[in-house]
């Protein structure tokens, strides 16, 4: 099998990662210019662009009009969201709920042994989130079962559930938009929460799996 040459675009996308991971630079920082970096690569400005969108789709760089080019949260992580995505169905929508299903209810429990007194802090910020309507496709800042995966203090568990929602965004938004019972939500991630306060384990685990399955329930009901 004959190995893909990447492209010039390719080759300056790597570059600018391997700028930003050799600067130092984090998420939120700024990024050079186009025309700085165009000159720094020895290419032309449409060249650096098509590089530049390569890393945009993955959130590697976020462009803020009349701002500049940042540094985006892609940059830390290892999984990546398929940017081009099918639309949601019914199916779609309720695999994803069973996959989660299946990962989260041992990683609250994971979380409850493992959580130290900022996971409990990037916890108790993000149960808000729950009584918040959905508008559009708004994703809340600290979604609570990300901040649950990040508790278990392994970033690659975090990265799978953060990739996972981000994948299937669309799904995630249609689960929100169907099961609209804000105040059962939150009641239950409180009590998620109150159990990874408390180190219990089972009591995180049998409490995620139960919250995780009366939203799959509501969702089955409601789409059949």
């Amino acid at each position: 099998m004959t190995a893909t040459t990447p492209s010039t675009s390719e080759r300056i996308a790597d570059g600018i990662v391997d700028l930003i991971r050799a600067d130092g630079l984090r998420p939120g920082d700024p990024l050079l210019s186009s025309r700085e970096l165009a000159k720094r690569f020895d290419v032309t400005t449409p060249t650096l662009r098509e590089a530049l969108r390569r890393l945009e789709a993955t959130d590697v760089i976020v462009f803020r009009h009349g701002s500049g080019t940042y540094v985006g949260e892609g940059v830390v992580r290892r999984l990546m969201a398929n940017p081009h995505g099918a639309a949601p169905d019914a199916r779609s929508v309720l695999e994803l709920v069973e996959a989660r299903l299946l990962l989260e209810p041992p990683i609250a429990a994971q979380a409850a042994a493992r959580r130290d007194d900022d996971h409990l802090a990037a916890l108790d910020a993000a149960t808000a989130n729950a009584l918040q309507p959905q508008r559009g496709d708004e994703r809340p800042a600290v979604h609570f079962h990300v901040a649950l995966a990040a508790a278990t203090g392994n970033a690659l568990v975090c990265e799978t559930v953060e990739a996972l929602l981000r994948t299937r965004s669309s799904d995630q938004v249609a689960i929100r938009r169907q099961y609209a019972d804000r105040e059962r939500d939150h009641a239950e991630h409180l009590l998620i929460l109150d159990a990874v306060r408390g180190r219990d384990t089972a009591a995180a685990r049998d409490l995620t799996r139960t919250h995780l399955t009366a939203i799959h329930d509501s969702i089955s009901e409601a789409l059949s």
